[in-house]
């Protein structure tokens, strides 16, 4: 594991004096590869988004196989309004599994007008998510609960647990048995290439979150030449698809839950829990155990806790109203507070149900997992000693690659050659991809930056409200400008301080603390991002 940052060099103030220019960008409309069909937009405005347009594109089911048979991607768009036009921009929020439709228009208005406006903006669901036909949905409802306790502490609860992965693996294998062999990474990256094809564009502006850091760098190593602007954020270890990067999740959600109990220490005046981050640790273990016994309105047993606490790890605005929930059970019984946090924060719809069985097609297919289950059941006890808040749930979220009806395929081996530079942002406490793999990414595409969030322990950092952040995205995204060359000896090119933690939400600023993490920018960016991606 690499060592976090120690001494890293300054943001300054002078940004020309920490910038290099990337090579100026390719005239679009050339089209690298084979035509493809142009895309037909139409109006498909919201209020918040009134530009928004729509459109699908036809790619090939397998892409070895082009005139075989063919499935549809859905689009959307927030075209260009400025005289410069940079090309298109494809975002995407992660995943696998996750619907980037409404993350167009999220990026369009967060970005600096002057910036957006010089791009078409576009998001997309992948094949297989969301609009996206067909769509998949293995097992509805396989989260519905309450569900077998994530921790095998009683008789029979692992057994329940290995028969319902087992059996949402068979299902799965069942009803798509022609999709899932194409189900993979590689073949969404190379349906990157018909989008960017049917938009005319010669090379492309590609912009993602969480799992899209993974999408877009292989991309960049498929396609280097069609690669124009490359900005990843929170990143994918490239070197642990997928079984090892979920090892390593499950002691940087420990880590993160631990930084959420000083959190609630720290503001005992205000959720009564304890002024001692171990006490607080204490009461919540103690809350798995009551409602592992009896379940909270009959809903929310200790898997559902644990699916409730799991978003706080990702995003430390949830941290107030989790800590109300916690608090009203623990100081006052009061079981609907975790109903509702566990329906805002945990429950899984329809769209969670679509997103889980593509998060498991492609993990499952990506790369090799363990056939035995002794590995994973000693894996999960080895890691669970050091780190008990979610190694069991997330073995038992990843346990229907054990079964996998479909053979892996060899993971690839990302690179940086010919690329222009790319931008990654990482912060250094992360729990979904750990800062190391920010660091494995950086070392791997060669000639990129990497821009650190010190201390930052948020999923997803730009365009959630930290400015220095941001102004290094603006920058590169207007002119293709990334920091100064951090050296051999410094593991980031430049360092942002962290976005201020949260602050309680009681009393009287209750309800307009709810409505800034609703409204506010990362509230909205991480609703967009979800959860396990």
């Amino acid at each position: 594991m690499t060592k976090r940052p120690g001494v890293l060099i300054a943001v300054g103030a002078a940004v020309a004096g920490l910038v290099t220019a990337a090579p100026p960008p390719a005239a679009a409309g050339t089209g690298a590869g084979p035509a493809a069909a142009p895309l037909r937009w139409t109006d498909c405005g919201t209020d918040a988004h009134p530009r928004l347009q729509c459109a699908s594109v036809s790619t090939p089911l397998d892409h070895d196989d082009p005139s075989g048979r063919h499935i549809t991607l859905a689009l959307t768009r927030v075209p260009h309004t400025a005289k410069t036009f940079q090309g298109p921009l494809l975002v995407n929020p992660g995943g696998p599994g996750g619907s980037g439709r409404s993350l167009a228009g999220f990026v369009a208005s967060t970005l600096p007008t002057a910036v957006a406006s010089q791009y078409d903006v576009i998001g997309f669901d992948p094949r297989g998510v969301g609009r996206s036909r067909p769509a998949l949905d293995c097992v509805p409802q396989y989260f519905d609960p309450p569900r077998p306790g994530s921790v095998p502490d009683a008789s029979g609860v692992e057994q329940a647990n290995r028969n319902r992965a087992r059996s949402f693996a068979k299902a799965c294998g069942e009803k798509y048995p022609d999709l899932l062999p194409h189900m993979d990474t590689v073949s969404a990256a190379k349906d990157l290439d018909v989008i960017r094809r049917a938009t005319g564009a010669a090379r492309l502006n590609y912009f993602g979150y969480s799992y899209g850091t993974y999408l877009g760098a292989v991309y960049a190593k498929l396609f280097p030449e069609r690669v124009r602007r490359l900005v990843l954020d929170s990143n994918v270890d490239p070197e642990g698809v997928w079984y090892d990067d979920n090892i390593g999740q499950n002691y940087a959600f420990d880590a993160r839950h631990k930084a959420f109990a000083a959190w609630v220490a720290k503001h005992d005046s205000a959720y009564g829990l304890g002024g001692d981050p171990a006490r607080v640790e204490r009461a919540w273990y103690a809350m798995r155990s009551a409602v592992a016994a009896h379940p909270a309105g009959g809903r929310v047993g200790a898997a559902e806790l644990e699916d409730t606490f799991l978003p706080g790890g990702y995003y430390n605005g949830y941290w107030p109203r989790l800590a109300e929930a916690f608090a009203g059970y623990v100081n006052d019984h009061d079981e609907g507070a975790l109903v509702k946090a566990y329906e805002r924060f945990g429950a899984v719809d329809a769209e969670g149900d679509n997103g889980y069985s593509v998060y498991t097609a492609v993990q499952c297919r990506d790369g090799s997992w363990p056939r035995r289950w002794n590995t994973w059941h000693n894996d999960a006890v080895r890691v669970q000693a050091k780190a008990p808040f979610s190694t069991w749930n997330n073995t038992w979220y990843n346990a229907p690659c054990a079964d996998w009806p479909v053979e892996p395929l060899n993971p690839v081996r990302i690179s940086g050659r010919n690329l222009p530079p790319a931008l990654l942002f990482q912060a250094t406490d992360d729990a979904a991809t750990p800062y190391e793999g920010g660091v494995a990414m950086h070392r791997r595409l060669r000639g990129s930056r990497l821009v650190v969030e010190q201390g930052g322990g948020n999923h997803g950092v730009t365009l959630s409200g930290n400015d220095c952040l941001d102004t290094y995205l603006a920058d590169y995204l207007a002119d293709g400008v990334v920091p100064r060359d951090g050296g051999s000896r410094s593991e980031a090119d430049a360092v942002c301080a962290k976005s201020p933690d949260p602050t309680p939400a009681t009393g009287r600023t209750a309800k307009s603390a709810r409505s800034a993490e609703s409204a506010g920018r990362g509230g909205v960016l991480h609703r967009l991002l979800g959860f396990r991606g």
